[in-house]
């Protein structure tokens, strides 16, 4: 076995070194080769192909600087979007993971001499939010990106209509307040004063249930009673019981028309709290792809879910070919079919509930439908935004 073999022990160790990083010094930017050492580098210095590449950038520098600097820039900033996200992070924590990168663009190929100086710029353009702090300069990446800044209008517009649910809720619950309390008349209390005529007479109070309207003090006098007063006194005690009796009989008939009502009404009510989610996918509905990342074949094109998992991601089977997709509902959108077609609620207050599709107004993107099952039905529901329904199989 030669010394130059392929599986000599020193051949596996030089390939083994060249895999990882080296010195930065003994690397040429313009031949992208690295060296192992000073005598490597100086020879590749006096070699041809070098000499090549230098007489090509001298005729223009300003170019091959450009070149790199554009190229460390993008893969700067994507490592950092991709790693970090839009988090406050230490610039050089991010430049140590892009330079473990083999391949990776050296920085004294580009415009910039130190990283401080490749921070500010980037403060500068607005790609970054950047502050000096006393153990360094730290940076927090800007998304720009389209479908980021929708996500954040369609979260601002979620947080209005909730706002919106709730308002209207109070308001309903008010005119329902204001409207029982028409009917009755408020009585007004009275205040009389604590007298008695004799100082040495005993005051003693009526703590009897239906007494508060009565005067708060009663003066009892030593005096005997005959049996046509204790008569007196046992029929009217009597026919007070009566009075209380048929007064309780008639507040419990209204506690039960009104239970019925308040039923509903808390029904109602707890339905437009919780029904609002962040998740809307349901079986057997039709939605349509708006992702370009599975290419043309698939892109708007509609398809029939038949499995939600985890309640954000669904098994979507196109009506076309007959394929069966794993999609997230960021992906996907809702169908609105042709007025007189059944739907299925997806948001709201009726969430769950099939109705029929009876109009569409484009100008507010909202609809008008009637509600075909639960306890609701034949309910006609105005306004109900696009993204709240769709068209089931």
């Amino acid at each position: 076995m030669g010394k130059s073999d392929f599986l000599t022990p020193k051949a596996i160790a030089n390939r083994i070194k060249s895999k990882g990083l080296q010195k930065l010094r003994w690397y040429c930017q313009m031949c992208q080769k690295q060296c192992r050492d000073e005598n490597g580098f100086k020879c590749h210095c006096i070699s041809e192909s070098h000499q090549r590449q230098l007489l090509l950038a001298s005729e223009n520098p300003q170019q091959f600087m450009d070149y790199f600097s554009e190229e460390f820039r993008n893969d700067f900033l994507e490592l950092l979007r991709r790693r970090f996200g839009t988090k406050r992070v230490h610039n050089n924590i991010v430049y140590n993971e892009y330079i473990s990168h083999r391949e990776h663009i050296h920085m004294n190929a580009t415009q910039w001499e130190t990283l401080t100086d490749f921070t500010k710029w980037l403060g500068r353009e607005g790609l970054c939010k950047v502050d000096e702090t006393p153990k360094g300069w730290y940076i927090q990446y800007i998304d720009r990106d389209p479908e980021t800044i929708h996500r954040q209008l369609e979260l601002e517009k979620k947080k209005k209509q909730d706002l919106d649910d709730e308002e209207k809720t109070a308001k309903f619950i008010e005119e329902q307040v204001r409207r029982g309390l028409e009917g009755k008349e408020q009585e007004a209390p009275t205040f009389t004063e604590l007298s008695r005529e004799n100082d040495e007479e005993k005051v003693t109070f009526n703590l009897s249930k239906g007494a508060c309207s009565s005067s708060g003090a009663t003066s009892s006098k030593s005096s005997t009673l005959g049996p046509s007063a204790l008569k007196t006194v046992g029929s009217s005690a009597s026919v007070k019981r009566k009075e209380s009796a048929q007064s309780s009989a008639q507040s419990k008939e209204k506690k039960k028309k009104k239970s019925a009502l308040d039923e509903i009404m808390e029904i109602e009510e707890e339905k437009k709290r919780t029904a609002r989610t962040d998740y809307w996918l349901q079986p057997e509905i039709i939605v349509k792809i708006i992702t370009k990342k599975l290419g043309e074949k698939y892109h708007k094109k509609k398809g029939i879910v038949k499995e939600v998992i985890d309640k954000y991601t669904a098994v979507v089977k196109m009506i076309d070919s007959g394929d069966k997709l794993k999609l997230d509902q960021t992906h996907l959108e809702t169908v609105i079919p042709a007025p007189g077609k059944r739907i299925l609620v997806l948001k709201g207050g009726y969430r769950g509930n099939e109705g029929t599709l009876e109009s569409i107004n484009e100008k507010t993107f909202s609809a008008t439908i009637v509600i075909e099952t639960g306890p609701l039905k034949g309910r006609r529901v105005e306004g109900i935004q696009y993204e709240d329904f769709s068209k089931l199989v």
